[in-house]
């Protein structure tokens, strides 16, 4: 046969609902809550939850990640950029695939009303893992592969269950194919789980401390009287976050890491001048942020801070401070690359009077 694997696929709403039957969603898992300093490791366990089968092989993630599989706290400076919608990964053995997949095909076809198109391209289905029916780029198999048992693993799609997009969380839709053990997948499947889809969901899962900047005068300050902001090195350090997958014959991990780089300060109001002028202010050579008020600076304008011009009555000021970090990874092979840079803010009130005053 040459027809694609996609057209086969699509023949009949029941092979679309017993390949989508088969995909392996991403259940939940528990970790602690990490800091910059102090990792986790969270695992996703194995089972069912009685709409699909999960996979042996699950992706583990350690180091600076949210707690119980949430998303991180990184927003990615490119808009365009979003963590994968689903990838492909190692599934089950023959014999267990072959006991899995056979019994939903017999259970379908059993079912009243089963016939026609539907039918017809469950039939094809079994023939394509029974009796070694292929289409292009896609060769059957005999017996469900039973003979290579413990050689390989049949791989399967996996959705994202953050991506809100169900499209595109579906959009891995091919039938479950089989991989040996130490080989690649085969070029046609782009979305077979690799290092870099495994730092992009490091990147998704990260968690970056939440840092206050130090602030002089604290919390209250006066119209017209800079306002010093800094972040010492050591409550403002790089992170990591891993992600990693094991299976027979199969194993990668990567690496994503944020390195601070930047403080952007905005005032929370337009009656406001920031130093620098564009309110972004740059890491030092010793890796910390502005410069600490001393006395007998009164008179001078901060590298890093604030002035308001105008006070904020019975209320208070929302001062942002997000943080831009660069992000890059390291992976299994050698691999490694860059990603889009990541930011995280907090707000602080901050008010002001009118009271005119200098730093003591």
């Amino acid at each position: 046969m040459t027809r694609s694997r996609h057209t086969a696929f699509s023949t009949g709403a029941a092979a679309l609902t017993l390949a989508l039957g088969v995909a392996l969603a991403e259940p939940a898992y528990a970790g602690e809550q990490p800091s910059n300093t102090e990792g986790s490791n969270t695992e996703q366990s194995g089972g069912s939850d009685g709409t699909g089968i999960y996979a042996a092989a699950r992706i583990t993630y350690s180091g600076s990640v949210a707690k119980s599989g949430s998303p991180g706290n990184v927003t990615s400076s490119d808009v365009n950029w979003t963590p994968p919608p689903c990838w492909y990964a190692p599934y089950l053995g023959a014999e267990d695939f072959k006991k899995e997949m056979s019994k939903d095909i017999e259970g379908q076809m059993d079912a009243p009303g089963m016939g026609g198109h539907a039918g017809a391209a469950l039939s094809e289905l079994q023939r394509h893992y029974e009796d070694e029916y292929g289409w292009t780029d896609t060769p059957g198999y005999k017996d469900y592969n039973v003979d290579k048992d413990g050689e390989g693993m049949f791989w399967a799609a996996v959705e994202n269950p953050d991506e809100p997009d169900l499209l595109k969380r579906n959009s891995c839709n091919d039938l479950p194919f089989w991989v040996d053990n130490g080989e690649a997948p085969p070029p046609q499947y782009e979305e077979a789980i690799t290092p870099e889809i495994l730092a992009a969901l490091a990147y998704q899962h990260m968690q970056l401390p939440d840092t206050e900047v130090s602030l002089a005068p604290e919390e209250t300050t006066k119209v017209n009287l800079p306002t010093w902001a800094w972040l010492d090195k050591t409550v403002f350090d790089e992170v990591q976050a891993t992600a990693a997958i094991n299976a027979p014959g199969f194993a990668l991990q990567a690496t994503t890491t944020a390195k601070p780089v930047s403080l952007k300060l905005e005032p929370g109001t337009d009656d406001a001048v920031t130093y620098p002028a564009s309110g972004e202010c740059t890491i030092n050579a010793d890796g910390s942020i502005g410069e600490p008020y001393a006395e007998g600076k009164a008179d001078q304008n901060p590298p890093c801070g604030i002035e308001y011009l105008r006070s904020s009555g019975n209320g208070a000021y929302d001062l942002q401070a997000t943080i831009t970090w660069e992000i890059a990874w390291t992976g299994t092979g050698d691999t490694g690359g860059d990603l889009p840079d990541g930011a995280f803010g907090n707000d602080q009130e901050i008010v002001v009077q009118e009271i005119q005053s200098v730093n003591r």
